[in-house]
């Protein structure tokens, strides 16, 4: 969640609500994080905001429920893992595929009074594939809980993941380039580059060590392009030639039911809307704003009957009012027995009941701000020594250096072990 201020109950209901439940079911080890480094890819021209902002959202968090002994809140800049795992995968994610990004387009359609023409703006897919994949484990299964607007994003880190398994999961065995398998080797050549002149000569004898990182980059970028499990369909049995490792998860959407809680006139709930209650509002904010709410606009008049199901206000009751005062709404609304008025106030009520003990927890954790910065802190602690050891297994896998290393202290060794000749 990107650290834009306090948070208000569009937040509690289309996050908040969720991520708690997940907390406390024993199946999931959850990792939310305030996404600082996000921030910047919008508002890089004035960053003196970010920290209370930061601050608040975790205040926020621990008022609405989140329990740091039950997940891990953290600030995705304290985690600089995060940054170079953004960088790896930066190397091997297709410009195409961020320029066609929805949200990427319509935010240079939309924003005018912000320079979004930025490096860190265009990449943010790849960042936030970072910030998700650091935290799963090969073969374990790694899940995101985003609402139906968020899946494209996720399926992209899905194809960024891919693809960087293909790149740097995928090994070529030295047996390919054996006499004996030459047909192999033809075959797989045939299907990756059938009409590469370059690629064919690497047939030829001698095979040298260029001839084969030519094939063995020629594999990767083909199982790449094509899908590594579509490479291997293709190639059959000949896959016993090549090492798969899975070096990142992908994600998985855990699709969450969101209810509708529509901003005070009838938008989508958003702080730059103004249309907003946050969870830190008083009683008679609450009141005020809710006073003013939209309603069904065929009543115009006290008696003029109206639609609950289409009503702003009526969603608010589903989601603060018992049972008794929803048909109640309901069935004065439709009759025009009730004004628009009672029905507000009654759901103002109704929600003041709701939201006092998250604005009372609050008020406690804002007297205390260095409380809920220990908790980030040994938070993000406990969330790096994850990023960690992710880290270490990418590294390894991208560039080989323990493999490397074993292999220059090998013959040393024998070297240094072994007996003095006679002169």
């Amino acid at each position: 969640m990107r650290p834009t201020g306090r948070l208000h109950i569009g937040h509690y209901f289309g996050a908040l609500q969720n991520w708690i439940r997940l907390q406390n079911d024993p199946q999931y080890e959850c990792f939310y994080f305030i996404a600082d480094w996000h921030a910047l890819t919008t508002d890089y021209a004035n960053t003196s905001f970010v920290a209370q902002n930061t601050i608040d959202i975790g205040t926020d968090w621990l008022a609405a429920g989140l329990d740091p002994d039950k997940c891990t809140l953290f600030v995705q800049s304290a985690v600089p893992e995060h940054a170079e795992l953004n960088l790896l995968l930066s190397m091997i994610a297709p410009l195409g595929w961020l320029e066609r990004v929805p949200t990427y387009k319509e935010a240079l359609e939309n924003i005018k009074d912000k320079d979004l023409h930025t490096y860190g703006f265009l990449g943010y897919p790849v960042l936030q594939t970072a910030d998700i994949v650091m935290y799963g484990e090969p073969d374990i299964e790694l899940v995101v809980p985003v609402g139906e607007d968020q899946v494209s994003h996720i399926e992209l880190s899905r194809e960024i993941v891919r693809r960087s398994n293909a790149y740097f999961g995928l090994r070529v065995k030295d047996e390919l380039f054996d006499k004996a398998n030459r047909p192999a080797l033809h075959q797989i050549i045939y299907v990756i580059g059938p009409k590469s002149e370059e690629l064919r000569a690497c047939t030829q004898p001698p095979i040298d060590i260029g001839k084969r990182e030519l094939v063995r980059s020629a594999i990767r970028a083909f199982a790449a392009q094509a899908g590594l499990d579509n490479f291997l369909s293709m190639i059959g049995g000949l896959g016993k030639f090549l090492l798969r490792e899975k070096i990142l998860q992908e994600p998985e959407v855990m699709l969450t039911h969101t209810p509708r809680i529509p901003g005070l006139d009838g938008r989508k709930m958003s702080k730059s809307y103004g249309n907003a209650i946050m969870l830190s509002e008083s009683d008679d904010d609450i009141r005020k704003k809710t006073k003013v709410m939209v309603t069904d606009p065929a009543r115009k008049r006290r008696q003029d009957p109206g639609n609950p199901d289409i009503c702003p206000v009526f969603d608010w009751h589903k989601l603060f009012s018992p049972k008794d005062v929803q048909d109640w709404s309901a069935h004065g609304c439709r009759t025009a027995g009730i004004g628009c008025i009672e029905c507000k106030a009654a759901m103002a009520d109704n929600l003041i009941k709701w939201i006092e003990p998250v604005r009372q927890r609050r008020r406690d954790y804002e007297q205390d701000p260095q409380q809920v910065l220990e908790y980030l802190d040994t938070g993000s602690k406990r969330a790096r020594m994850v990023a960690q050891q992710t880290m270490d297994r990418v590294r390894e896998a991208v560039f080989h250096w323990n493999e490397k290393r074993s292999e220059i202290r090998g013959p040393r060794r024998e070297a240094k072990n072994a007996p003095a000749g006679r002169g």
